[in-house]
């Protein structure tokens, strides 16, 4: 269900497992521009729930990187590591809902399950939906294996999850520049039995998102467009748990020469690098060409 808030609350929300770029640099700009136009509040949440490849220098780093290029927030920023607790009760829920369920497959295993089928499904990222090999374990199957010390998966049962909600689900997308929304309709369908919270982890991405914007208040998320579809399987977890639903922008990315989206991974010139290469704060800030609109 959808509930109002009374104020106007915006959130940056990077990952501790690299060195921000000017990609980021946009997105905690834009969102700090919106709650200045909008009078609004400026959280910042670091997402660290990988622990293995989050580092306390990484935060460290955000940190002096925000700082610099002028922005600010409320103290103190929510750090995901010291709230599983909260993650793991919304999937006790989920689970209570007869929404979620352990899955014992490997990555081999689910591919060599679908590697005769050419024209298996794929969700959103590329990869095959789960055909569903641990999804009618018995129960008492379910807890031997658990028992035995295997460890496990908590993936969501897409059809007992919908058939749980019972209505057609949507949200409302604002344009990047905030003039003019529309309604969007939510298919989480086609992430299939998505994977909510990870053997090693015991959360996930999914879980924490909509579990953190709740309990922070956060009334507009506004984030990159190659989290549009997320958006769809979001909407499915704010419902379930009964969540308010925020309403959402998903801004452009920015690329490098070749056309490439700025990356972590394909290591985009970090923030620190063109500071130390003596590119200016307010140079910074003109080169992202920011367009916040109050609306």
């Amino acid at each position: 269900m959808t509930r109002s808030f009374s104020n106007q609350t915006f959130r940056f929300a990077p990952s501790s497992n690299g060195l921000l770029h000017l990609g980021h640099a946009y997105s905690a700009a834009l969102n700090f521009e919106l709650a200045q136009a909008t009078g609004g509040r400026m959280l910042l949440r670091i997402e660290n729930i990988d622990a293995e490849r989050c580092r306390a220098e990484f935060e460290q780093a955000i940190y002096d990187d925000l700082h610099w290029l002028g922005l600010s927030w409320e103290l103190p920023a929510r750090r995901q590591s010291e709230h599983f607790a909260d993650y793991a009760n919304a999937l006790e829920r989920l689970r209570a809902l007869g929404a979620a369920y352990p899955c014992f497959c490997s990555r081999g295993e689910i591919m060599a399950a679908v590697a005769s089928k050419p024209d298996w499904p794929r969700d959103p990222d590329g990869s095959p939906l789960y055909p569903g090999l641990c999804k009618h374990l018995s129960p008492a199957e379910r807890a031997r294996r658990l028992a035995s010390g295997r460890s496990a998966a908590t993936r969501i049962d897409m059809a007992a999850a919908l058939a749980h909600v019972g209505f057609q689900l949507d949200w409302l997308e604002r344009s990047p520049q905030g003039m003019g929304a529309s309604r969007r309709q939510a298919t989480p369908a086609i992430w299939g039995d998505a994977i909510i919270a990870r053997r090693d982890i015991k959360t996930s991405y999914h879980i924490a998102v909509v579990t953190d914007d709740a309990l922070q208040g956060v009334t507009d998320v506004v984030r990159g467009e190659d989290l549009f579809m997320a958006t769809h399987l979001h909407r499915l977890l704010q419902t379930l748990l009964d969540l308010p639903a925020p309403t959402y922008r998903h801004h452009r990315l920015l690329r490098d020469a070749s056309g490439q989206k700025l990356s972590k991974s394909l290591r985009a010139k970090s923030l620190r690098a063109l500071r130390q290469e003596g590119l200016s704060p307010q140079a910074a800030r003109e080169s992202l060409k920011i367009e916040a609109t109050a609306g």
